[in-house]
Order: structure tokens, then sequence, then C-alpha cells
């Protein structure tokens, strides 16, 4: 029984106080924020150091022996535009975890359009990397049908840069709720359709409940990834610091036999 993969979404750019430890390469605010989601349940660390233009490689690789340093069992996913960065993070992550198969790294990611897999695949192939890829070339799609041609495409062209299709997590785009939920019977759709090609799924949780108040979020979110676990949904972003949401996942993998149940599995 497979399990749900948790990527710890908190170690983002956009956080001020991560910002300013990239750019002072001042490891505590990273490692607080990591050790953190790692005992709060997460499988993955997220690391976004954004556009990183200038310095990108040398950021990318400093983020990674400061995280995998700390905990050499917890994988990361890089996260960035520049693919300069992205290489040059495989290459640490790829000594420091010595091929062990249980710690693949992530790209964080790719998309339908030929620039981006020209750039990110042959870095997937080179290192054995999962990577992320968004059913999407231009926008949001506009149903399950061109999420899944999307989907199509980026197999085929994976496969010519020599990326196996079980090392692709495929992303349908999770939409805000608030406004956009007319869109989530297709995204639930695409979810199965890809689970039952037996490929894997990912995606953005917390984009979900972008917009409702605070106190709703975790409960927004845990209903629809939820529903999505229903649907072979195989792993997401997410704030493994949210309880409630945790314990939904925890609560949704045991419903649908993902793990057995016993009466304490939300602390184990």
């Amino acid at each position: 029984m497979d399990r749900f993969i948790c990527i710890g979404e908190k170690i983002h750019v956009i956080a001020p106080s991560i910002r300013k430890a990239l750019e002072e390469r001042d490891p505590a605010p990273i490692l607080d924020r990591a050790r953190a989601q790692i005992a709060a349940g997460a499988h993955y660390i997220d690391a976004n150091i954004g556009p990183a233009e200038k310095n990108g490689p040398e950021l990318m690789e400093w983020i990674v022996e400061v995280l995998l340093g700390d905990n050499p069992e917890v994988p990361l996913a890089l996260d960035t535009v520049n693919a300069d960065a992205i290489g040059a993070g495989l290459k640490i992550h790829e000594k420091m975890y010595k091929g062990n198969p249980n710690l693949k790294p992530i790209i964080n990611s790719t998309d339908g359009s030929d620039a981006r897999l020209s750039k990110y695949m042959p870095l997937a192939a080179e290192y054995g990397a999962d990577i992320i890829a968004l059913c999407a070339k231009d926008g949001i799609p506009k149903d399950k049908e061109e999420r899944i041609m999307i989907c199509t495409e980026i197999i085929e062209k994976a496969i010519g840069y020599g990326v196996d299709p079980t090392q692709i997590l495929f992303d349908p785009l999770v939409v805000v709720v608030k406004g956009m939920a007319d869109q989530n019977a297709d995204i639930f759709d695409t979810i199965k359709e890809i689970s039952d090609m037996g490929l894997k799924t990912t995606g953005g949780l917390s984009n979900c409940s972008n917009g409702c108040p605070k106190e709703l979020r975790g409960l927004v979110e845990g209903t629809w990834v939820a529903m999505a676990i229903q649907k072979g949904f195989t792993s997401a972003i997410v704030n493994p610091t949210d309880k409630l949401l945790m314990d939904i996942i925890k609560t949704a993998e045991v419903v649908v036999n993902k793990t057995i149940y016993c009466d304490s599995y939300l602390e184990l």
C-alpha cells in the first residue's frame, strides 16, 4: 500500500524570514521550518529559492547542503525556474544521498511547453529524479480533456528524453474553491484517469483555499484532498504544520485502505 506523500511547502522565498535567510546565508530560520515540517509528518521538503537569476546554482547548492546535512533521511523538492540551479542542486543531492532510491529528489517543476520540457526533462533523466509536470501549457486548461491531452503529450516527450513516466508527478492544477469550484469535478476526474494509468499525481494544495479566511483554510484543504485521495491522488505540496489537515489526510488513507486501521492511527 503506497502512502500519500506530503511535500512541505514552508521554505519559500516569498516568506520574508526565508528570503532574508537566503540573502544572508543564515541556515537557522530554514532549519527551524524544515524541522517543524518533518516533525509534523512531511516526507519531502520543498526548497523554493525563487527565480535566483544571478546566483541560482550557488544558492541552490547551499540550501541543499544545509537541509540534507541536518535531515539526511528527508529528500528535497528543488523549486526554481532557474534550470542551472536545479542542475547544481541535483548534483549535490545525488552526492549526499549516494543513490539511495528512497531519497530520490523531485524537480519542481515543468509544464507541457517544449521550452520547459527541454530544460527540465534532461535533468530528470540524468539524475533519475522525479519531476512535477503541470497539465498545462498556457494558463489553466478548460476541462479534463485538455488536461489529459497535455498529460499524454508530456508522457510521449518525456520518453523521448529518457524519462520513465513513473518518474512524473502530474499536477492537474488545483484551483481556488472561492470562485472556481465549478472546475473541481474535472480536476478530480483528471486525477482518477491519471491514477488509472498507474501514474502519480500531485498539486499545490493551498491553492484551493486561497482567499478563504485563515480559520477555514485547513478545513477547505483537508476536504479537497480527502476527495482527491479517493480518486487516487498520490501526493501534494502542503502545510504539514496544520494539524487538522494532516489528521484528515491520515484518516482518508485509512478510509481508502492505504493504511491499516488502529485506534491510535493519528499518533503513528
